[in-house]
């Protein structure tokens, strides 16, 4: 769809059409330039209509971005079913935590939008829309955390509903922090790969996320003690 198919969507397929067609624009800008770099005005010019026709499908640059979000996170779900509805329940094999933990890393690592879009929800994508629009999201993001939850507790049944929460969450948070790290703009990418003294600066996502993920799994039960 374009500004030439019809300038204003009038039927209700035309509107859900022109809707989708934002947030792919939205999407597609992101994967590209990252999700702080794009602009309301970015999306419309792709889309191809005018800042303020946008505006009649959402609130503000930040929803179309917190939907975006919620989409995401139904992505993600399906992705650690994928991986592991077909495992057993552990019965103290060593390699079901590392499998958790590796399918887990995987699904962040492989979902580079996601992780974007983890680090700005708290920081601006929450705080520039109507409370309606983050309960929407909330129980969008809060279920897949309690499903994901639900599947570490089912492949991993020593940890509680609650600890396997406390993992989701813990590395979630971790995930938007560190593709931030990982994902320099390409200028520090190279001013980094120039300096031995600043190898460090720039990590792997996934396997650091694989490596703190077995932390977390070994040391949940442990800490029941504290």
């Amino acid at each position: 769809m374009n500004a030439e198919t019809y300038q204003r969507a009038r039927r209700p397929e035309q509107k859900l059409e022109r809707r989708d067609a934002i947030l792919g624009a939205a999407r597609e800008l992101a994967l590209r330039d990252g999700v702080r770099a794009v602009s309301l005005a970015d999306i419309a010019a792709r889309v191809g209509i005018h800042k303020s026709a946008l505006l009649r499908y959402f609130e503000t640059r930040e929803q179309i971005f917190l939907e975006l979000t919620a989409e995401a996170w139904r992505d993600w779900t399906a992705a650690l079913h994928a991986g592991l509805d077909g495992v057993e329940p552990d019965a103290g094999e060593p390699g079901t935590a590392a499998l958790v933990a590796e399918v887990f890393a995987r699904s962040f690592g492989d979902r580079p939008l996601l992780c974007d879009l983890i680090a700005h929800t708290p920081l601006n994508l929450e705080r520039n829309v109507s409370p309606e629009a983050v309960r929407r999201y909330k129980l969008t993001s809060l279920g897949a955390v309690d499903e994901a939850a639900g599947i570490v507790h089912r492949v991993l049944p020593e940890l509680t509903l609650e600890e396997g929460g406390e993992f989701v969450a813990a590395l979630a948070s971790l995930a938007g922090a560190v593709w931030q790290i990982a994902n320099p703009t390409a200028v520090l990418a190279e001013f980094y790969a120039s300096d031995p003294a600043l190898a460090r600066a720039c990590v792997d996502l996934t396997p650091r996320l694989r490596r703190t993920a077995e932390i977390l799994l070994a040391g949940l039960i442990p800490s029941r003690a504290r």
